[in-house]
């Protein structure tokens, strides 16, 4: 799954030392656009989480695992980001919508088309 919103919050970083050696998880939560704006949390594992483009403010394309487990008769779900890329960067911007086609000018001598 993929999902394009806004960073509002970080919060502290997490480490420990479990069976595997040694982990950290960053959990983000992030607003997505639209009438009715919602926050998601978002856990980022491992070598994936990157100080660089986690900054408060900054646009995020984000591509997600969303996964339950049974935990003594509960569920619990995770929201794991597996990439996450700033919105806008090459090649990760969302297709164009339609009204982006009609705002397009052209600096051509040859304005007298024929339609």
């Amino acid at each position: 799954m993929q999902l394009t919103a806004k960073l509002v919050q970080l919060l502290p970083l997490q480490t420990g030392t479990g069976k595997n050696g040694e982990w950290k998880k960053q959990d983000i939560i992030v607003e997505t656009d639209g009438q009715y704006p919602k926050k998601v949390c978002i856990s980022i594992w491992g070598d994936k989480i990157a100080g660089n483009q986690l900054i408060i403010g900054n646009n995020l394309n984000i591509s997600f695992d969303v996964e339950s487990r049974e935990y003594n008769g509960r569920w619990y779900t995770d929201v794991k980001a597996w990439k996450i890329d700033p919105a806008g960067a090459a090649g990760s911007q969302p297709p164009a919508k339609e009204d982006d086609f009609h705002n397009t000018s052209f600096t051509s001598s040859d304005e007298d088309l024929p339609f």
